[in-house]
């Protein structure tokens, strides 16, 4: 993929995907992104919402290191958990970085002990990681992106309040939030948990701005 200083191990995993040409909005967006700065992507786009979070976590981390999740990818259910899991397994595929993924019909006391060996990142439906967390099922403190994808979605579904709780549970860290609609409670949960946010939508690309 054509981006400017990508990883060579992250770029080899994408050619192999088919992953050659870069979207127009992640070729804009990705010296952003490295720059640790918060961002916001409105892309309708399901399979360009997932490998932008995928592409954009794996350049973050580069390799494993520590035992704590460095990354922290929240998504909406369980296919989508999966769907993520199987897309970071692909692109990370020449890396050492260590992938988990916890859901609603996994088994809690067995995510703890696995997570406790040693993670990279750590992908998970908001019920499920929101409980993980309050009972110190994995630790933050080493936590470089949290990225969620769908956000307008679960926002719709109402887990506003799981959503808040979290965030302020996690605090400062480089933030990522996909949606494919910029709706007003959407853009109010950024205005709470984002200081400072960088926009990148495809109409943007598509005029040229």
């Amino acid at each position: 993929m054509n981006l400017k200083k990508i990883n060579t191990n992250l770029q080899q995993a994408l050619i192999e995907n088919q992953l050659v040409e870069a979207y127009p909005v992640l070729k804009e967006s990705f010296g952003t992104i490295k720059s640790g700065a918060d961002v916001v992507f409105e892309v309708e786009d399901v399979t360009i919402r997932e490998n932008i979070a995928a592409i954009s976590v794996i350049q973050k981390l580069e390799k494993a290191y520590m035992l704590s999740p460095r990354a922290l990818i929240i998504v909406k259910d369980k296919e989508d958990a999966l769907s993520m899991h199987n897309k970071l397994t692909a692109f990370g595929k020449y890396t050492d970085l260590r992938f988990f993924v916890c859901h609603e019909k996994t088994n809690i006391d067995e995510d703890k002990n696995l997570i406790s060996i040693g993670i990279d990142v750590l992908v998970g439906t908001p019920e499920r990681l929101a409980i993980m967390l309050s009972t110190a099922g994995y630790d933050v403190n080493q936590l470089k992106l949290l990225v969620i994808d769908d956000a307008d979605e679960m926002l719709r579904r109402r887990m506003d309040t799981i959503l808040y709780r979290m965030s302020e549970t996690i605090g400062k860290t480089q933030r990522m939030y996909l949606t494919a609609f910029a709706t007003e409670r959407f853009e109010a949960f950024v205005d709470r948990t984002m200081l400072d946010s960088f926009w990148f939508t495809e109409e943007e690309d598509e005029e040229g701005n």
